[in-house]
């Protein structure tokens, strides 16, 4: 079952990760949040990430502890 959240607001959302490969060739996992659960859902936080929310839209956001 993929991780959710629910923001102040009331709204659930669901942790997703991807790798992506930036512009000098290296790769990078990359984390995400979006209101339906699909593929590359998570079903964790990382160990070294705390969730937080953005005080203008209540978008929950990843950020290391």
């Amino acid at each position: 079952m993929a991780y959710s959240h629910r923001n102040s607001r009331g709204n659930t959302y669901y942790l997703h990760s991807k790798n992506v490969t930036l512009k000098g060739g290296r790769k990078q996992m990359i984390y995400y949040f979006a209101k339906v659960a699909g593929p590359g859902a998570c079903n964790e936080i990382p160990a070294a990430y705390k969730v937080v929310e953005s005080a203008r839209t209540g978008l929950p956001i990843l950020k290391k502890k």
